[in-house]
């Protein structure tokens, strides 16, 4: 990641400067981070992370991140949204956003850097002389992470899967920041949260906010490649209420609200929890057949898929079978499946967490 200063006011954290950025300004600033790099498309330049900052001063921050995956959309068009309308004058504190983390996948369409192979959301802390993945990771890990009090990952499942929208949390890392995450997922109300173990994925940038002690949370928001409008509808209500719940926004609904809530009244959301039995993995290559529905609730046992066999014309599918109770929480969407692929999750229903 370069460390040159940018325009006039670019500012640095932790070495990592942001052009364009100085973060002790007020009012709306648009700028990039820097990931050097030469190859036959960027030689002798930068491929630019975009970076928003809305503050009006005191107050607490929150990074919102997205594009980590390029071809998860929803948290990329909400952070578009708010990068637009939001006054900054009308803050409590300062959001800074990133609608586009990995730029290269992002522009690609793909989930992970065309530049690199790099999967960001398995790239933390990152590498500030490393690949362009890594240095992105860094300017977000080392330049970001330390300045906010609360990070929002948003994902979605891509073009490889379909989620049930849910707030996706690691367990922990202590007791004060689990219960902030409970109550954080309280608040955002989408319509499961989804636990899952600590530590889940090291690299991931869940991980790295958990060890660095700053409340850290992500989503999965749908998915398929594309954007469904009941679940950008349902999450763009859940942000602007979590948002309101840190102060850094003022309560929707009110003269002051900077972005509007259409929902009056908050729903609750289901708990479920991601186990070692949820993945149904197939051990055949060929088409995917779902015998399931997202969301559905299903029995240990029951016909959650089949797999045809493509060059075996005679040979009856086979047919994989859920291993725990649970709600179908992720779905495999691509239909050409290999040895390996998780089919589908079923996610056991939990108790809700006790504050």
């Amino acid at each position: 990641m370069a460390t040159a200063d940018g325009p006039a006011g670019a500012s640095a954290a932790a070495g990592v400067s942001v052009a364009g950025i100085d973060f002790s300004r007020t009012g709306r600033q648009l700028g990039y981070g820097q990931v050097v790099h030469s190859d036959n498309v960027y030689d002798g330049s930068v491929i630019p992370v975009p970076v928003a900052v809305l503050s009006s001063g005191a107050g607490p921050t929150v990074l919102l991140v997205a594009g980590t995956h390029g071809d998860e959309y929803e948290g990329q068009i909400l952070l578009h949204e708010l990068i637009r309308s939001v006054d900054p004058h009308r803050l409590t504190g300062t959001l800074i956003m990133v609608p586009s983390a990995n730029y290269a996948a992002v522009l690609a369409g793909s989930r992970v850097s065309p530049v690199d192979q790099g999967n960001l959301n398995r790239s933390y802390p990152g590498d500030a002389c490393g690949a362009p993945t890594g240095q992105v990771a860094h300017l977000i890990s080392r330049g970001l992470l330390p300045r906010a009090d609360v990070v929002v990952d948003l994902h979605s499942g891509g073009t490889n899967s379909i989620y049930v929208p849910s707030m996706f949390l690691y367990r922990g890392p202590d007791e004060a920041l689990w219960a902030q995450k409970v109550a954080a997922a309280r608040s955002m109300a989408l319509p499961y949260t989804m636990v899952v173990p600590p530590r889940l994925e090291p690299g991931s940038l869940s991980t790295a906010g958990d060890d660095a002690g700053i409340l850290t949370l992500s989503t999965e928001l749908g998915g398929g490649g594309t954007v469904d409008r009941g679940v950008l509808a349902r999450a763009r209500d859940g942000l602007a209420a979590l948002l309101a719940s840190t102060g850094v926004m003022p309560l929707a609904g009110t003269d002051e609200s900077c972005v509007p809530v259409s929902a009056p009244v908050r729903p609750e959301t289901v708990w479920i929890e991601l186990v070692d039995g949820s993945a149904v993995t197939t051990t055949a290559g060929g088409l995917f057949e779902p015998l399931v529905d997202l969301g559905q609730r299903v029995l240990a046992g029951d016909e959650v898929g089949r797999v045809h066999f493509v060059d075996e014309l005679e040979r009856q599918p086979k047919v994989f079978h859920a291993s725990v109770d649970g709600v179908v929480a992720i779905i495999r969407r691509p239909t050409l499946v290999r040895p390996g692929c998780h089919l589908a999750q079923v996610a056991p229903l939990c108790a809700e967490p006790e504050l």
